[in-house]
């Protein structure tokens, strides 16, 4: 594998001479996101790309979408906490990108506080935290242990199971239902539309599915409140329209369904295939997840700003209203911190800055629930393949395996 010319940054441009988006755009050495050998060896590529580009690299998030990608650590914490130069907002961006844009469902604007700026995301993050702060933290045991027991029993008995879609997604999907409200029916569709817009797959198609779903939730909420956050975001001071709350809903879901999913199944195949999670004296799951978070986040390319003007960081000049999107993956890889920040909380995986993960304590605390009980329940689980033979999904923003075969001694189902 090779990666093209590479990218030589001008420390002696002004910003008059910085590069224009269709400069950008033309870059013949940016580096895409979005291939099959991309998703099976990420970490290759980021290697390849601090040598040949430093800190900031020209990216295609897919065919013909530029965007600059940080894999420097510092670089992603200066951005992402500079809300003045690094807006969050897209919609000059987006004025000029195809409406069949694989990647625009997940990029473009949206009336919540991932995707706006100013006193906006000030109203909406409030709403947003405000809302997932009345969840009891104290609970989800119980409630990961009745959602995992019964998901347990479907395949406990076989002796053999894909733990990514009969454990992790089913388990993931059905706190988020509950946490937020939502009856299965309504939720299968957020999920269908979810992985569509991950995928880049009909992702048009799968926004629009998602909206819908989540139109369907806050009328059903209005008619019949409860302990949850859709019925607390309908509640708020912030006085939320109804095309607001459904946005809310979609940062929501948009950070549960597939990071969470995929920070369970893949702490679980780190458990599976390292030798300090297994035996007597093994490390324990949450020093798994911390290692799996430092390393290999679930949503590994994301936190996306664009600057509000000409601007320089590290000596290259970034494009004024072009994606400018932080690699979470690579930054906590970082080799220009190693031996600092290694082994503490100090990665990126849930975001820096005002944009930073609300809800991150609760998808710990989802996660580590439900690896435990898995393992609890299923202790001699091991890979129905080798390591080497997982196949990871194409997409330029999550982590995720296509499955997670296992074996086991079948088992009795659970009470």
């Amino acid at each position: 594998m090779s990666l093209t010319t590479p990218y030589e940054p001008s420390s002696s441009l002004d910003q008059s001479q910085a590069p224009a988006p269709a400069a950008a755009a033309a870059d013949q050495t940016a580096v895409p996101l979005y291939t099959p050998e991309f998703a099976a060896n990420p970490h290759w590529f980021y290697a390849e790309m601090r040598a040949k580009f430093g800190s900031l690299v020209p990216v295609q998030l897919s065919p013909g979408i530029a965007a600059t990608l940080v894999i420097g650590y510092r670089a992603a914490v200066q951005i992402n906490n500079d809300s003045q130069r690094f807006r969050a907002d897209p919609r000059i961006w987006e004025k000029n990108i195809p409406a069949d844009c694989p990647v625009l469902p997940m990029l473009q604007y949206r009336p919540n506080a991932l995707r706006s700026a100013g006193l906006a995301h000030e109203r909406y993050r409030k709403a947003s935290v405000d809302s997932i702060g009345g969840i009891d933290l104290y609970g989800i045991h119980l409630e990961i242990e009745q959602m995992a027991i019964p998901q347990i029993n479907t395949f406990c008995m076989e002796g053999k199971a894909d733990l990514l879609a009969q454990y992790a997604l089913p388990v993931t999907f059905a706190y988020l239902n509950a946490m937020v409200g939502c009856p299965a029916d309504i939720g299968q569709q957020v999920a269908q539309g979810m992985a569509m817009m991950f995928e880049g797959t009909n992702a048009g198609e799968g926004s629009a599915l998602f909206a819908h779903a989540l139109s369907e939730l806050v009328n059903l909420k209005r008619s019949e409140p409860d302990d949850d956050v859709t019925t607390r975001l309908l509640a708020h001071s912030a006085n939320l329209t109804d095309e607001e709350l459904v946005q809310q809903l979609v940062t929501i879901y948009g950070a549960g369904i597939e990071p969470l999913t995929n920070l369970i199944a893949n702490t679980v195949l780190l458990i599976l295939t390292d030798e300090r999670f297994s035996g007597p004296n093994a490390s324990t799951t949450r020093d798994a997840l911390n290692e799996l978070l430092f390393k290999d986040p679930p949503l590994a390319n994301f936190g996306i700003t664009y600057p509000a003007q000409p601007s320089k960081v590290e000596g290259v000049w970034l494009a004024p209203n072009q994606p400018v999107v932080t690699s979470m993956a690579a930054c906590n890889n970082d080799p220009a911190i190693a031996g600092a920040y290694n082994g503490n909380n100090s990665h990126l995986a849930w975001g820096t800055g005002p944009h930073a993960c609300p809800a991150q304590d609760v998808a710990y605390s989802v996660a580590h629930n439900a690896i435990d009980q898995l393992f609890d329940a299923v202790p001699d689980i091991q890979l129905a393949c080798p390591s080497d033979q997982l196949t990871w999904r194409p997409g330029p923003f999550h982590r995720s395996l296509a499955a997670l075969p296992v074996v086991f001694p079948p088992s009795r189902t659970l009470f």
